[in-house]
């Protein structure tokens, strides 16, 4: 009996997920099938339901359905707690463990894809919404210098720093207060870049030196990595390998074996 897997959000047509992991099954020889579900905004929990009935064994969780499905989850894993964010779920014998992958995919990409440490660095993370909170944890236990979390709202960027606080060094902050301030990495975990817009960055705040780092990916270069480009960092990466990365981690999760990425990452 094939295991059946799936990604569940609104839109979905754009995904690369079913792809991924149906390489990933090559690859491990996994008799599993994935698809793509899409899901009415007001109907998750009903499609949860329908899919566990019809004894599905995981799904992949997106946008705009990740807090719903931290929610829905019977047990979560302590990387989902505090991320407060679901993006996997695993049924087993009825119940659905939540867990999130974002930060753990984020993380695995920096450091073993593109070399880049984060230990002692002083890091940015423009934006304070889910994606950002999803990857703080897993960010702060590389033990970097500091976290800036920079918000439009400072507000939210000062009550999300100080949900993680007892983790290692974060503060929050609005824009205009990242002028003179120089960083090691800039991570953009805002969803301007759908709009083709980019963060309100003070001149300067990105150099030679700086590597930024983009979580949104497209087949064209995004907004801002265009906008790093321009103000000439060194070392500019968008998020394909982190989408990569969060699904090894998702289907290690559901079949307890590891795929490797770089041949999928290549692929793509």
């Amino acid at each position: 009996m094939t295991d059946r897997y799936a990604v569940m959000g609104n839109p979905i047509g754009h995904s690369k997920s079913p792809r991924i992991h149906r390489l990933f099954a090559e690859q491990t020889r996994q008799d599993l099938s994935y698809q793509a579900i899409l899901v009415p905004v007001d109907g998750f929990t009903a499609a949860v339901e329908q899919f566990r009935k019809e004894a599905g064994k995981g799904l992949n969780i997106t946008v705009p359905f990740k807090q719903q499905a931290w929610q829905l989850a019977d047990q979560r894993s302590e990387r989902a707690e505090r991320a407060g964010a679901v993006n996997t779920l695993s049924i087993e014998n009825g119940k659905m463990i939540g867990d999130n992958t974002d930060g753990v995919g984020l993380v695995r990409d920096l450091t073993e894809n593109h070399q880049v440490s984060l230990h002692n660095k002083a890091v940015l993370l423009l934006g304070a919404g889910g994606a950002a909170r999803g990857v703080i944890s897993p960010l702060l236990a590389q033990s970097p210098s500091a976290i800036t979390i920079a918000n439009r709202t400072v507000s939210k960027a000062v009550e999300l720093a100080t949900l993680f606080e007892d983790l290692g060094a974060i503060r929050g902050c609005g824009f205009p207060d990242l002028a003179n301030q120089r960083f090691d990495i800039i991570i953009n975990a805002t969803a301007a870049g759908l709009d083709g817009k980019t963060p309100p960055l003070p001149a300067g705040v990105i150099t030679a030196s700086t590597t930024c780092y983009d979580m949104m990916y497209s087949n064209e270069p995004t907004a801002f990595v265009q906008y790093a480009r321009q103000r000439g960092a060194e070392k500019i990466f968008d998020g394909l390998g982190m989408l990569v990365e969060q699904a090894a981690e998702s289907f290690f999760i559901w079949r307890g074996v590891r795929p490797e990425t770089s041949d999928i990452i290549h692929a793509l």
